[in-house]
């Protein structure tokens, strides 16, 4: 499972209602081979309680990911 599926159903289980172990648990029976580990949940639950919406990843500083090559 990808990183935007699984924040995807992390964010679901948030807005359900459920704590990080009911989530962490909930997970873990439907995706046993590819749930997100019991940080990355608390890491994201601890974002929906900031007021962030988006489970898209942040811009992050640092060199580009595209890179002009000029010889001068």
């Amino acid at each position: 499972m990808d990183k935007k599926k699984c924040r995807v159903l992390i964010k679901y289980c948030f807005l359900k209602g459920k704590n990080t172990v009911e989530a962490k648990t909930s997970l873990d029976a439907e995706f046993p081979d590819t749930a997100p580990g019991k940080s990355t949940v608390k890491d994201w639950y601890a974002k929906f309680r900031r007021g962030e919406r988006s489970t898209e990843d942040g811009q992050r500083s640092g060199r580009p990911k595209e890179v002009i090559d000029e010889i001068i």
